[in-house]
């Protein structure tokens, strides 16, 4: 590979890292638990947006079932970013490759 084309690449490689964190900005995942008694959203950078919870949900004599949901829904929500992501850094490392051939 020349130096142009060696150039070229690491600018295509920028921009495609520029344009990824600008999705994970955007991404925002919804996820729940428990049937929907506990719902979250999360953005890209797995910060936690909101929290729904079911007035049915809050029972004072089981807080543990309550803090169970709240973990798996945000542990859900977790995993849909990083599938989300794995998804994009995917497509944009086969861009790449693709601008290599």
């Amino acid at each position: 590979m020349n130096p142009k084309q060696l150039q070229k690449l690491m600018k295509e490689a920028q921009r495609m890292q520029e344009q990824l964190q600008n999705q994970m900005l955007e991404l925002k995942v919804d996820a729940a638990s428990g049937g929907g008694m506990v719902s979250v959203q999360m953005d890209g950078n797995k910060q936690l947006l909101s929290i729904k919870i079911d007035p049915q949900a809050v029972d004072p004599a089981d807080v543990e079932m309550l803090q169970d949901l709240i973990v798996a829904a945000v542990n859900e929500a977790g995993r849909k970013v990083d599938a989300a992501l794995n998804s994009q850094v995917t497509g944009i490392g086969n861009d790449l490759l693709g601008n290599l051939g």
